[in-house]
């Protein structure tokens, strides 16, 4: 590990994230419940016949109605939640140029599972490339047990020459029950292939998270023979590049960007966007805004 990584590592610190639907889990935690009870935060006033805990009677308030109904003070509960993080492992994912993006989705990893356990959160790992990676996987847990060993198998993982359709399956894993659902990936996937993954996820909060590597679209030449490689599977192609090819591949690219964005948008969050490496300070924004 070379100096600027350690010195990126000790940096690492927690991210705030922040929902803005209510959890209905039992176990106690930092987040708005749909429980009422005898702590938390104070909710609202109900009638004693609504709500049945003499405990609770609000004198004031039982004054002040001219029908004399006691009133009873009610307080929302705190709640956990799930993380959980749905990463990408395919053949494009092991591209390294400015940066490593397994580095990357290692360092984010860390992070999420750190904040999630100080939360009081459960944090789980699901990992695929055409399958789903058993060995990058980590069920949810609160503890910090395997934390260190995730982050490191993660950190060291060569991506294959492989797509990523496996990650749908992942998706699946993640259950019915709504989670805080953090989903890293480069998406260089076939369209209808990122729309399977969203549509699985649909019953939860979506945070996509796109890696991106500035010198993957580095600026074209006008003219000139290109060697250029798929990233998924390595294949080698060599392309004659001229103006007008230049400006239909600068076309899709930016037509598949607007496809991504919208299509983030309308099944969860804003997706944030990594280029070379993590500005911290910018995702705990984007992530304290909530959906």
């Amino acid at each position: 590990m070379t100096a600027t990584e350690m010195a990126s590592n000790n940096a690492l610190s927690d991210v705030p994230y922040r929902i803005i639907w209510r959890s209905r889990a039992l176990r106690q935690g930092a987040h708005r419940s749909t429980h009422a009870g005898s702590g938390g935060v104070f909710g609202d006033l109900a009638s004693l016949l609504e709500y049945r805990d003499p405990r609770r009677i609000d004198l004031r308030q039982t004054m002040r109605d001219p029908f004399g109904a006691l009133h009873v003070r009610r307080f929302e509960e705190r709640s956990q939640i799930g993380v959980t993080m749905l990463l990408d492992v395919s053949g494009s994912m092991g591209f390294s140029g400015a940066a490593r993006k397994m580095a990357i989705a290692a360092d984010l990893a860390q992070v999420f599972s750190a904040s999630a356990r100080r939360a009081g959160d459960t944090f789980a790992l699901f990992s695929a490339d055409e399958t789903i990676r058993e060995e990058l996987c980590v069920a949810p847990q609160r503890s910090r047990a395997g934390e260190p060993q995730m982050v490191d198998a993660i950190r060291t993982y060569v991506p294959l020459r492989r797509g990523a359709s496996g990650l749908v399956d992942a998706a699946r894993r993640v259950g019915r029950k709504r989670n805080l659902v953090i989903v890293v990936s480069d998406f260089l996937l076939p369209e209808k292939q990122i729309e399977a993954v969203f549509e699985e996820l649909s019953t939860h909060d979506v945070v996509p998270i796109r890696i991106s590597d500035s010198r993957e679209n580095a600026e074209l030449p006008s003219w000139g023979l290109l060697e250029l490689s798929d990233l998924e599977t390595g294949r080698r192609r060599l392309v004659a590049m001229r103006p007008s090819l230049r400006a239909e591949w600068q076309r899709r690219i930016e037509a598949r960007r607007s496809f991504f964005r919208s299509l983030a948008a309308r099944y969860g969050r804003e997706p944030f966007e990594i280029t070379d490496h993590i500005a911290w300070d910018r995702l705990g924004a984007h992530l304290a805004a909530g959906a």
